[in-house]
């Protein structure tokens, strides 16, 4: 009698712990997959917007499949950038009527310690092709005909936040 109240108090404990850890997760999961602010939710994996500081909007690399795809061959190393146009990522989700050509625009890399800082003009103009191309491993990265985003060591790869900076 005395092993198997022992084997009973055992497996009690056993179903405890397990519901306290599958609890827990339940509750981790519900409240830390997304933030909400101002509107806008923050999923992860997603790229926030903010404008002026304040979170406006976030996407994804999916969320871009509905835009029109652009490409051009880098000169240095001759391979094929494609991806989708900065501005048509904005203007998703921010009327560009409200952008000047003085609006600044960073595109930054938290874990590359990276960014880009670009006006709305710059942005804006179809000869500069500024866009995101998705990496190898499904991230997004910042690339540009301009001169100061036009190799390598200058694009903004892993991007993972936009700035919007109105005057």
């Amino acid at each position: 009698m005395e092993q198997r109240k022992r084997i009973l108090i055992g497996l009690a404990a056993l179903v405890l712990l397990a519901g306290i850890a599958i609890g827990g997760e339940a509750i981790r999961r519900n409240s830390g997959t997304s933030i909400q602010a101002s509107g806008a939710t923050l999923a992860p994996g997603s790229v926030p917007i903010y404008m002026n500081g304040k979170l406006v909007a976030s996407f994804t690399p999916a969320d871009l499949q509905q835009l029109k795809k652009v490409s051009f061959v880098e000169p240095v190393e001759g391979v094929t950038q494609e991806g989708w146009l900065l501005r048509d990522v904005i203007g998703l989700h921010i009327p560009v009527g409200e952008l000047t050509s003085q609006t600044r625009i960073v595109v930054s890399s938290s874990s590359r310690d990276k960014s880009a800082e670009l006006t709305w003009e710059e942005v804006n103009n179809p000869a500069n092709m500024v866009m995101f191309d998705l990496s190898n491993r499904g991230t997004l990265k910042l690339v540009s005909k301009m001169a100061k985003l036009s190799t390598r060591d200058q694009w903004v790869q892993d991007s993972d936040k936009v700035e919007i900076f109105t005057p």
